[in-house]
């Protein structure tokens, strides 16, 4: 079992961020109903500036809303080009509440709280769909809503290229955060095995999903026939190629390669050893492997009838 596939948790945390209300940025005094109250001096004018009201305040201006906005940013090593901005309210502690969207990656709501906090839009969906499926009529709090943060798949598709996923990304989900808050994604692929894949400290980490079955963890977008039709990929060109597949296993890794069992329509199943590249590096039948890993699991040391 790799380090990836044992550290992956499950998402817990509730929304970060919730019960802002939106400001009035054009509150005035409350009026006298009749009219504002006049007091004679001893020269007999109206004393001067009594009775008047207080000036609406002035909204900020997109330009001050950015720049709030970037200084929460700046201050939670927050890495974000905003592309748009907007003040979404005010909490009774005078916290203000933004959103933004950035050129690349997820959007954020950011309060100006002590610590400030920046919060990832796909972090904050997630969590509301996970409340919403235990209590439809929940509280989520605060969510994000500009147009240009509606864009999940765009993300997940970009951090599975960044992560090396050669694939076609059909499906994603934010699905928890392994220890330290780093937040761990599911992808989809079509047609092939998927994967789990984190940002860590020196990069991207990734843990396939026939890594996490071997772990006793599962993949929701990835089926065995995906995972089949992989293992079959790989084999291709190799003495190995003429195994159709029809089940895999991933058994584990040592310092030779990775090992993985196929099982082949219509023929004796096999363990296969191949090197970091994915290239076959040696074949057992399952008749005679069952000093590798444990021998095989899937299949009997006979042809399929």
């Amino acid at each position: 079992m790799s380090r990836n596939a044992r550290t992956f948790v499950a998402l817990s945390a509730a929304v970060l961020i919730s019960g802002l209300a939106t400001p009035s940025f054009a509150q005035r005094a409350s009026q006298n109903p009749n009219g504002p109250e006049v007091t004679e001096s001893s020269g007999g004018r109206a004393s001067r500036g009594r009775g008047r009201q207080p000036r609406a305040a002035q909204a900020p201006t997109p330009e001050q809303v950015q720049a709030a906005a970037q200084g929460v940013l700046t201050a939670t090593n927050t890495n974000c080009q905003i592309t748009e901005s907007k003040l979404l309210g005010q909490s009774a502690s005078k916290e203000s509440l933004y959103e933004v969207s950035c050129a690349t990656g997820p959007g954020y709501l950011l309060l100006t709280s002590t610590p400030p906090q920046a919060t990832d839009c796909l972090v904050l969906a997630a969590s509301a769909e996970q409340t919403r499926a235990r209590d439809p009529e929940a509280d989520v709090g605060s969510q994000c809503t500009l147009p240009a943060n509606d864009n999940a798949m765009a993300v997940f598709t970009a951090f599975a290229q960044e992560a090396g996923l050669k694939c076609t990304v059909d499906q994603g989900a934010v699905i928890g955060a392994k220890p330290g808050g780093a937040v761990v994604y599911e992808i989809g692929c079509a047609g092939v095995d998927g994967a789990q894949i984190n940002k860590g400290a020196s990069g991207w980490e990734v843990a396939s999903c026939m890594e996490l079955v071997s772990a006793n963890s599962t993949c929701r977008f990835t089926t065995p026939a995906e995972q089949a039709a992989t293992l079959k990929g790989w084999l291709a060109g190799s003495e190995a190629a003429a195994c159709d597949v029809t089940q895999a296993r991933y058994m584990g890794k040592n310092a030779n390669g990775s090992f993985y069992e196929a099982v082949c329509n219509g023929a004796e199943g096999m363990i296969v050893r191949f090197d970091t590249a994915q290239a076959v590096q040696q074949v057992y039948a399952c008749s005679v492997a069952q000093q590798v890993g444990g021998g095989c699991k899937l299949s009997s040391t006979e042809p399929n009838s």
